[in-house]
């Protein structure tokens, strides 16, 4: 049945022939026809406002739910609003919503030309019902106009679910990339590294190589091919240091970013703190149980790397999503699978404490240095001790606990992370840690990665699991790559760990937290400034 707005009031009953045939159309003077406009106006304005109200009250209901903590948590403002729409009687919002459902899964039966040939504004809009109401003698064919209403607001849709899309597609691009100014900089430095013999000299100095084994030293450990991120990080915690001179830290790196991070040291010392600068190349292992232990790792993530490519028995959205997550610059990294070899790095020293590149450190390292780890082999942030509290994210959001092979865990289990660690390298090697690291990175590949998705960190939360320390949550901000924190928040934290896409030598950084991490660059320093890392003064 269709319904119709008429703009004319119907004959009367006397009039026989008028309910039959209508009426030629009489002269009307300006000021009837402004009146009929002005009806006209009136019956479209109402309509668009009753379907605004009730888009309206759509979006709040969907809104409140998305905002609530939980589902329970928000039944009582539900209820209060469809109380306020519906009055008192039975769960009003519960009819609302499932009239709405009715509506929408209608809705997607429509025609997609009718789709895209909806209006793109309401003023369209308008200008189309006013059309409408001249071709059906002043009336409104509500069908066709619910339709049409209908047809417009799946069009928005769509269109801001499309722009959303694009949106987060670009920013996981522009997190991927090298920025134009990172690599200037990295070529500038190797081409001072074959020029300058400055850029050649020793790091550290010869008469600072005693303080590298010194156990009264505090040892930081860096495992990056960042130049930038190290600069950053190492400037950060000697301006932080109550003492400087105790610190010495430990850059190990790959081949190819070798050249410049060693002169980048070279010409930015730390004084007085010292900087060691290690290439893996450089290593010289002599035990062939070591080199057998670390080649193993290196194999497998190279296997793990061309199977995770490969997709096979995989739909089109499935390989899609693993090609996204393949081209994230940690999943593969071969630096970070490599942490899990930290007493094969360093064999001569007892204590270590690790640090991502990503990290702003703000307070004195001593306090990391001091804890105790009563027996375990690392301290990192995770539980609040007595509370249970997860700091950052469990268990469950690492590991798939539907596979069998995981069951054994608690999903619950709150889950530490890299980024600042306190590692015991004495009780490391009296585990089987690394092997069990690397058992499950290899059970993870030839369980077609359903035990978790591609990561380093995975298969070391299995590994020392019973062997972690909770460390005070001050000791590591994580999520700055992901999010602003409280101002409260980023005051009185040691340590920042920009974890997430959005790092901070990037563009897509928060701008707010990219002042932070600018504040430790020099901005008179002639490479910042040549690449453009740092805005000329």
């Amino acid at each position: 049945m269709r319904v119709y707005i008429t703009a004319t009031a119907t004959a009367t009953a006397g009039d026989g022939d008028a309910t039959t045939k209508p009426k030629a159309p009489q002269p009307r003077t300006q000021q009837q026809q402004a009146a009929r406009r002005g009806c006209r106006s009136a019956a479209v304005t109402g309509l668009l406002a009753g379907l605004l109200l009730f888009r309206a009250a759509l979006l709040a209901i969907e809104a409140g739910a998305s905002l609530c903590p939980s589902t329970t948590g928000c039944l009582d403002w539900r209820a209060g609003l469809g109380r306020w729409l519906y009055g008192d009687g039975g769960d009003a919002t519960e009819e609302f919503m499932k009239e709405w459902r009715r509506h929408r899964e209608e809705a997607t039966l429509l025609d997609p030309v009718v789709v895209e040939a909806a209006p793109d504004s309401l003023d369209a809009l308008m200008a189309e019902m006013a059309t409408m109401l001249a071709s059906y003698d002043r009336r409104i064919d509500m069908e066709a106009v619910a339709i049409k209403m209908m047809a417009m607001l799946l069009k928005m849709d769509r269109k801001v679910k499309s722009s959303r899309i694009r949106a987060l597609f670009n920013r996981h691009l522009a997190s991927l990339g090298v920025p134009k100014s990172v690599h200037c900089l990295t070529l500038r430095l190797a081409e001072e590294f074959a020029v300058n013999s400055a850029a050649r000299s020793p790091v550290p100095p010869p008469e600072h190589a005693p303080r590298l084994t010194d156990a009264s030293c505090l040892h930081v450990a860096l495992v990056t091919d960042n130049v930038l991120a190290a600069a950053v990080a190492v400037a950060s915690a000697v301006r932080s240091a109550d003492d400087p001179a105790r610190l010495v830290f430990h850059v190990v790196t790959d081949k190819k970013s070798y050249v410049p991070m060693h002169s980048w040291f070279a010409l930015h010392p730390v004084s007085p703190a010292v900087v060691e600068v290690k290439g893996l190349h450089q290593f010289d292992w002599r035990d062939a149980g070591v080199v057998a232990s670390i080649m193993r790792t290196v194999e497998e993530v190279q296997r793990s790397s061309l199977d995770y490519h490969q997709c096979d028995g995989f739909g089109s959205a499935e390989r899609e999503h693993r090609r996204l997550e393949a081209s994230r610059p940690s999943t593969f990294s071969l630096l970070n699978y490599l942490k899990i070899h930290l007493p094969e790095f360093f064999p001569e020293l007892g204590r270590v404490m690790l640090l991502d590149d990503d990290v702003v450190v703000r307070k004195d390292l001593a306090g990391l240095w001091e804890q105790d780890l009563d027996g375990n082999i690392i301290g990192a942030v995770g539980a609040h001790e007595g509370s249970g509290v997860c700091v950052d994210k469990t268990f469950g959001d690492h590991l798939n606990f539907s596979d069998p092979d995981v069951s054994g865990l608690h999903s619950s289990q709150c889950a530490w992370s890299w980024g600042v660690n306190i590692v015991d390298l004495d009780a490391w090697r009296r585990t089987n840690v690394t092997e069990t690291y690397q058992f499950w990175l290899q059970k993870n590949r030839e369980s077609g990665f359903r035990l978790w998705q591609m990561a380093s960190l995975p298969p070391a939360l299995i590994a020392v699991d019973g062997r972690v320390q909770a460390i005070e949550p001050q000791w590591n901000l994580p999520g700055l790559g992901w999010r602003v924190p409280h101002p409260d928040l980023v005051r009185s934290s040691a340590v920042l760990h920009f974890s997430g896409p959005r790092k901070p030598w990037l563009e897509v950084a928060f701008p707010e937290l990219r002042q932070l991490w600018l504040a430790h660059l020099n901005a008179s320093d002639s490479f910042l400034q040549g690449c453009g890392v740092v805005e000329w003064q």
